[in-house]
């Protein structure tokens, strides 16, 4: 089915200059670098703002070191808001840097610090990989409260797209090993459920753009290491799949009605609903996946206003 015309008009022109992707080893290898060489440009951008923009890396004796981007005001501060980031891409690409038009603004606006994790990628590293490096990341930013100035009962999570996928994988992580207090998590269009890409009877309108059916699946098998869609998938793997829900912390989805996820979406948003979780859900028209780094569409702004507003409600009270 042709959803083109279902598109919200603003969102059209930058649909329509996007670039179908090649998912080959060799052309994701390009892919990440290409693009990784381009936000370390913009690094200073981002510093002449106001922030700092540090790198750390966190030993842990079971795999190799955590490389995370810790973002935050330049004047000094206690007992802030922290915010473990986790950035998108399909389990494939992305890095902290990449994301920076997303944290530093937050960072900014909230007064708050960020700590954005460089987590390792498939299909090189296969689960529950790169779930271990968020982890690793939220004790870190718990052992280390009093050096980065946050109040460590005060740290949500944030994440886009596969990186809000594996902040929902954490939240579980965490409540099962009774590892650290999450205050939030704040999810833009997650990836949740790998058994879409095997439904019998897929959405009609949902899928046709920037993230697909056919890169979804491959997604999912680079970081699975089997087909989507199989018996033994773990719930940590594929939250969507978890079937106890109960003591997770309030959570904010946002999707657009033509994303490939918004039926896994809204499945979740119900099953969190229905364990007692304190939930707020934004469904935007005729917008796909990704839309909402779109810097003029009012839609995108309004996605943008409205996430960042939910965010302000978690900030320590002062005094």
């Amino acid at each position: 089915m042709n959803t083109w015309n279902l598109v919200d008009p603003e969102l059209r022109p930058a649909l329509a200059d996007s670039r179908p992707l090649s998912l080959t080893q060799d052309a994701l290898i390009a892919l990440r670098q290409q693009r990784q060489q381009a936000a370390l440009a913009n690094v200073q951008h981002f510093c002449d703002a106001g922030l700092t923009v540090d790198e750390q890396l966190i030993a842990s004796p079971a795999h190799p070191a955590v490389r995370v981007c810790v973002i935050a005001p330049k004047a000094a501060g206690q007992n802030r808001m922290g915010i473990l980031h986790i950035h998108g891409g399909g389990h494939l690409f992305g890095s902290p840097e990449q994301s920076l038009s997303l944290t530093a603004a937050t960072a900014l606006q909230h007064d708050c610090v960020i700590v954005s994790v460089d987590y390792r990628l498939a299909p090189e590293t296969a689960f529950p990989g790169s779930l271990e490096d968020c982890y690793t990341t939220l004790v870190w930013m718990t052992e280390q409260a009093d050096v980065l100035g946050i109040d460590p009962e005060h740290i949500g999570l944030m994440g886009d797209s596969a990186g809000a996928g594996l902040a929902a994988s954490l939240a579980l992580l965490a409540r099962d090993r009774n590892g650290p207090h999450i205050a939030f998590q704040n999810l833009m269009f997650p990836m949740l459920d790998d058994r879409t890409v095997t439904e019998e009877n897929p959405n009609p309108v949902t899928g046709e753009f920037v993230w697909t059916r056919e890169y979804n699946r491959f997604g999912w098998a680079s970081l699975l290491g089997c087909e989507p869609g199989s018996e033994d998938v773990s719930p940590y793997a594929a939250p969507g799949r978890a079937t106890d829900l109960t003591h997770l912390p309030p959570t904010w989805l946002g999707v657009g009605t033509l994303d490939l996820f918004l039926d896994e979406n809204l499945r979740f948003a119900q099953g969190l609903i229905r364990a007692g979780v304190a939930v707020e859900m934004n469904v935007w028209p005729g917008a796909y996946h990704g839309f909402s780094s779109d810097p003029v569409a009012r839609v995108a702004q309004r996605a943008r206003e409205h996430r960042q507003a939910w965010i302000a409600q978690f900030r320590p009270t002062q005094g």
